[in-house]
Formats: structure tokens, C-alpha cells, sequence
């Protein structure tokens, strides 16, 4: 297991890598270059000035998260081709620099949904919420609500030009049932694996978070069962998963221990998150603790070790902590508590390799 942390670059992220650089086994920067569009080509010159500060600072830069999906692909419209190839070229400038999985997703419209981006938790510090009840009808509030906390900052899948033409965005998708999108996943797919071999790159999809339709929107990576046909719909071990607990345990039907262990050789990148439920459909981001959530983050670990992974871990998102308030921390992405969920998640690992060293 190789644990990373993710960073979103000089000028775009209050955390520094001086600062990651304090925080014990981490190895790996997730990046990515944050001021590109979907569908751009990430040229060489830009993505060798960010690997380069990573490198410097004492770390790889073996996982991107994320190479952001043009629309025009998931809704299948003829110029998607053009788009496909812009991706094939950024995945061939990125080889040199050593990179070796691409985090990516294939949800319309929006990425992650919350209602409260700033919940209080009840010990002081905030979390990422999702009320069940305020995702009705009207998704722009939801998404000015996001957009107006952001404070400057970028967020993959929340670009302000493209929740600008929400309306547009909505008329484009209105015709993309869940079966079509399917199909252009695996359209896409189809044509990247190619190059993915000659690069030795490996695409692993993040799970669709919440994990079930929202605004009419279909998703698609919600269980196991729609995991399995991911992975034989283009069966090719350089399509791969991220896997994040917190995404697929939003239901709590979920067990993503048996998932770990179903998939663990085709599982590139993993995200460690927990998740606490509420009787009435809502859900709240948790503590990497186990006994402060619903996700059984220890089973979930022990599932990753008994397979002997070797892939890449990140500690998703967490708590704000202490000084970390609206304006100066990115939601969800605060320093403190990722730290803290990284020191849990390498102390339970190390006794697993004591236990197992002691057999």
C-alpha cells in the first residue's frame, strides 16, 4: 500500500507540500492541473512544472485525480471523437513524467453533491452533509450554494463556466438514460485501453457520489453489482476502479469490505472515508475512526491487506478542524484531519503486518 494525499497545486490550495511533507508514510501527491477545462490537452510544459514541485518536495506524482470528462462524451454527441483524442494525447504526455493511474468520472453534470458544506458535528468542528430532503427540484440553488463557498478555490466538476449553462447542461443530458450512458462509458473506454497499454497508465472510475440518480440525473457506479458490470463491460486490467468507501457507503446497503475483496486486483487507487447515517435518509462525513461512522473502516482495511494491495490510498476528505472555517479551507479538504485519518489507517496497517509477521 502506497498512501498519498491530495494537493491542488501552488496558489490554488492553502495546504503546502511543506506542510504534507510533516504528515508520516506519505509517499504520493495526488494532483492534477486544476485551471483545465474538460477536454483541454494538458500539455507537457504544464504538467512537468507541477511534477516537478512535487518531486522536489520529496514525493511521486504517480496518481492524477482528476483528467475531468467532457460532457459531449458522456452524452454521446458526434464531437465527442475530437474530445476522446485530446484525452488519448493527454495520457501520452503525462507517461513521461512517470504517472500511472488517472482518477476520473463519469457522473453528468455534477461531481460529488452536498447540501451543507459546512455542518456542525456536534464537538465543534464541520463537515461535508447531505440532506436527503433538500435535494428536490431546484439544482441550481444547490449548485450557487456550492459555488458561492468555494472562495476562489477550483473544484473538479464544479467549473463556474460550467454551472453557468446549467440549463443548457440539463437540455443536453435530457435524452441520456441510464443505458445510453453505459454505452458511452464503454465507448470511451474502448478507445482509450490502447493507449493505456502503450503507456502503462491505468484508468480507475471513481464511484458516483451519493450513489443513486439525483435531479433525473442517472448514475451508474452505485453497488456491486453495477461494479461487476463495469469491469466485464471492457474487461482489460488497465480499466481499473478508485474505489472510495465513503461514495459507495453513502448507502448503507453497501458492505465495501465484500467489494475490496471481490475486485481487489483491479482496484488502482483507494478512498478511505467514513460515513455516519441518519434514520431519515441523511448522511454526515465522519472521523477516519471506525466507531464514528457507519462504513467499517477497519473491515475495509483489513479487506485491502489480506489481499496484499499494493495500489495507491488516500484519506478522503474529513472534518474541519480547529482555525479551518468557511474561506480559508477548501470543503472537505482541511489539513488536520486528513493527517489524523492517515496516522488511523497506517497504525491499524502496521499492526496488521505485525500480526501477520508474527504468524
Amino acid at each position: 500500500m502506497q498512501m498519498g494525499f491530495r494537493w491542488y497545486g501552488e496558489g490554488n490550495d492553502r495546504i503546502s507540500l511543506g506542510d504534507i511533507r510533516q504528515i508520516p508514510g506519505v509517499s504520493t501527491i495526488v494532483w492534477a492541473l486544476h485551471d483545465k477545462m474538460p477536454g483541454e490537452v494538458w500539455e507537457p510544459e504544464e504538467i512537468e512544472k507541477t511534477v516537478s514541485q512535487i518531486r522536489e518536495a520529496g514525493f511521486n506524482a504517480d496518481v492524477v485525480e482528476s483528467v475531468n470528462v467532457h460532457d459531449d462524451i458522456k452524452i454521446g454527441l458526434p464531437t465527442r471523437d475530437g474530445y476522446i483524442e485530446n484525452y488519448k494525447q493527454t495520457i501520452r504526455n503525462l507517461a513521461p513524467f512517470g504517472v500511472k493511474v488517472i482518477c476520473y468520472n463519469f457522473m453528468p453534470i455534477f461531481d460529488w453533491t452536498r447540501t451543507d458544506l459546512f455542518h456542525p458535528v456536534g464537538d465543534g468542528s464541520t463537515a461535508l452533509y447531505y440532506e436527503a430532503g433538500m435535494i428536490q427540484d431546484d439544482p441550481k440553488a444547490m449548485a450557487d450554494y456550492i459555488l458561492g463557498n468555494l472562495h476562489g478555490l477550483s473544484f473538479p466538476g464544479w467549473e463556474p463556466e460550467r454551472m453557468a449553462k446549467l440549463d443548457e447542461l440539463f437540455a443536453a443530458y435530457s435524452d441520456v438514460t441510464k443505458e445510453k450512458l453505459w454505452e458511452n462509458l464503454a465507448y470511451f473506454l474502448e478507445q482509450l485501453m490502447p493507449v493505456c497499454r502503450e503507456c502503462d497508465i491505468r484508468m480507475a472510475i471513481h464511484m458516483d457520489d451519493p450513489p443513486w440518480d439525483i435531479f433525473g440525473l442517472p448514475r451508474l457506479l452505485v453497488d456491486e453489482e453495477s461494479i461487476s458490470r463495469f469491469l466485464k463491460m471492457v474487461d482489460d486490467p488497465y480499466n481499473c476502479l478508485t474505489l472510495c468507501s465513503g461514495s459507495l457507503n453513502a448507502n448503507p446497503d453497501n458492505n465495501v469490505a465484500d467489494i475490496v475483496r471481490k475486485h481487489a486486483d483491479r482496484i488502482a487507487f483507494a478512498h478511505i472515508r467514513n460515513v455516519k447515517h441518519f434514520p431519515n435518509g441523511d448522511f454526515s462525513e465522519a472521523s477516519h475512526r471506525d466507531c464514528d461512522g457507519d462504513t467499517g473502516i477497519l473491515d475495509i482495511l483489513r479487506a485491502y491487506h489480506d489481499a496484499g494491495f499494493k495500489g495507491y490510498i488516500r484519506p478522503d476528505h474529513g472534518r474541519h478542524l480547529w482555525d479551518e472555517k468557511p474561506g480559508n479551507v477548501r470543503p472537505g479538504y482541511g489539513l488536520y484531519d486528513r493527517a489524523l485519518g492517515i496516522m488511523y489507517m497506517l497504525g491499524a496497517w502496521d499492526m496488521m503486518d505485525k500480526e501477520e509477521g508474527g504468524k
